[in-house]
């Protein structure tokens, strides 16, 4: 059964990261998926809440520190018991977009970190909800796209963040 789940992880990854691809989305998905272009976005945006919205932004601004810790943490403390080879370094054909990374690939923290804040965030600011989850999404199909996570990578990582955050609530 897990070896049916794999090699259906394995001709998904195939399918989104070398058939299901653009010259568009070549360019767009390796920018989504660096943490680095959106570090002034999401600084200005976190004090923004902290600063200006009261204490309810206090509080959700500090809670999506911890939230983000927390889902790092977890995300990092499964790949070192599953160990999974990321597909950039196991897979033939790869379209790599992007450095491999030295990490392991099984849960995706990128996925776990941007689904356990915009879910929280969702939570707390309801009328930009599409907004936040548009954004998980993205950052969390972007990781396939460039070629460094499988399909499960993210899902568990979502499902992870998206718990943890739940739990916060």
């Amino acid at each position: 059964m897990l070896e049916t789940l794999l090699e259906w992880d394995k001709a998904l990854f195939y399918f989104l990261n070398g058939v299901l691809t653009n010259q568009v989305l070549d360019v767009l998905m390796p920018f989504i998926t660096d943490k680095a272009n959106f570090f002034e976005i999401i600084l200005v945006s976190w004090l923004t809440i902290f600063f200006l919205t009261g204490n309810k932004g206090k509080k959700t601004a500090l809670i999506i520190l911890l939230i983000i810790l927390i889902s790092d943490q977890t995300a990092n403390f499964l790949k070192d018991i599953f160990h999974r080879e990321r597909p950039c370094s196991a897979l033939a054909q790869v379209r790599l977009l992007v450095g491999c990374g030295d990490s392991y690939s099984f849960p995706s923290n990128h996925a776990t970190n941007i689904f356990a804040s915009m879910i929280y965030l969702s939570y707390n600011y309801r009328k930009l909800s599409p907004v936040f989850i548009i954004i998980a999404i993205l950052v969390a199909y972007s990781r396939m796209y460039v070629g460094v996570h499988y399909p499960i990578d993210v899902l568990v990582g979502a499902l992870c963040g998206f718990t943890i955050s739940s739990f916060v609530i």
